[in-house]
């Protein structure tokens, strides 16, 4: 899977830029600011809904511009498929496959699918538990684009809950007398049907993704490690495995809600689900975060994403592996088995401000990158 063409109209710094690739690795250089990053997030973009940089859409669209597209033709096993993406700030943005509309935009997921480090992936190791909840979601829609509905069910779902907690909580406070709770029930009923249908797919890319990461890891350094993740979950005691069956979840998640059910009254929000747990890094026994040196946090998040990549790749294809200014912050030993861990990959997208950065590994096609435009070098 590569992409060949990738075309973006007030996307970002572009107006207009139109760039041909090929199979192999295809490198970007230019001087900070000139708009590496922008054109690897509008590729990342098209595989996801989503920006690795940015919450939202807007931020994505030129100042002073209506809208941005990003068009993308993508070579699958010689077959070749366009993804037309229009971006409207405050509106609906719409998706077209093949030049014909598709009902939402959600139907691109699976056509393209990429694995994207940048330095905001540290947050992986050093941020907060949503940062390293969101890499496991990404990951299973990647696998399993029907996971974007579950997990789309799971948020609508929490939502109303929430909502029904704050202001049954606020009755609470002002009345001082109990509200009915039946419909709240209902909606434990949702949550933990759709908590544990995403819950176990978490519990089970976990289980798959433990080997290669603890391989990564050591292929990357010889610091620390081993390095061995585990998944948190909130709704069991710490240190007890949560129960692998679905239907033993939706039972454990019901229990757990019924126990948190006095607490989540006082302070108005659901305190049981997918959505409060973790997945929690260790690194020779200790946790990563707070533990970890710099150079040990930069390895380990790297070996997320390169386990990510096996596992899709075990899927069948080759994922496109962008790496977004990554050799910048590696010493050279790290470079140098970074690049020998990747160069076989089918599509190898990399930034860098200066050529310099780029080991000897990693040189294919070169990109110039400044003053708005891409030209090949």
């Amino acid at each position: 899977m590569y992409v060949s063409h990738l075309q973006l109209a007030d996307f970002r710094s572009y107006d207009q830029a139109l760039l041909e690739m090929g199979p192999g690795v295809s490198v970007f250089v230019g001087a900070n600011g000139q708009g590496k990053t922008n054109l690897v997030e509008a590729i990342g973009y098209v595989a996801t809904l989503g920006s690795h940089r940015v919450s939202s859409d807007t931020p994505l669209v030129r100042q002073g511009a209506p809208r941005a597209i990003v068009r993308a033709k993508v070579v699958r096993d010689e077959r070749s498929m366009v993804v037309d993406l229009e971006l409207n700030p405050g509106k609906a943005n719409r998706a077209r496959i093949n030049q014909a509309p598709a009902g939402r935009p959600r139907e691109v997921l699976g056509i393209l699918r990429t694995v994207l480090f940048a330095p905001e992936d540290l947050s992986l190791v050093k941020g907060d538990p949503g940062e390293r909840r969101r890499f496991l979601d990404d990951l299973l829609v990647a696998r399993a684009p029907r996971m974007a509905g579950v997990r789309a069910d799971y948020d609508r779902v929490l939502k109303q809950r929430n909502a029904l907690l704050k202001s049954a909580s606020g009755r609470i406070f002002r009345q001082r007398s109990m509200p009915d709770l039946s419909t709240l029930e209902v909606w434990d009923s949702h949550l933990a049907e759709t908590g544990a249908e995403l819950l176990t797919a978490r519990l089970e890319l976990v289980e798959e993704l433990r080997p290669l990461i603890a391989d990564a890891y050591a292929g990357l350094t010889d610091s620390g490690g081993p390095a061995v993740p585990h998944y948190r979950c909130g709704a069991v005691p710490e240190g007890v495995e949560p129960p692998a069956a679905r239907p033993q979840l939706v039972e454990t998640l019901r229990e757990a809600m019924a126990e948190a059910r006095e607490r989540e009254l006082q302070r108005g929000v659901s305190l049981v689900g997918p959505h409060r747990d973790d997945l929690v890094l260790q690194l020779g026994g200790l946790p990563a975060k707070g533990y970890a040196s710099q150079g040990e946090s930069w390895s380990y998040a790297l070996s997320l994403k390169l386990a990510a990549f096996e596992l899709l790749r075990a899927d069948g294809d080759d994922p496109v592996l962008i790496l977004d200014d990554v050799f910048a912050e590696l010493d050279s030993e790290r470079r140098r088995r970074l690049a020998e861990r990747v160069r076989d990959a089918e599509q190898v997208l990399v930034t860098a401000a200066v050529p310099e950065d780029i080991p000897e590994e990693l040189h294919g096609a070169r990109f110039g990158v400044g003053e708005g435009s891409v030209r090949s070098e």
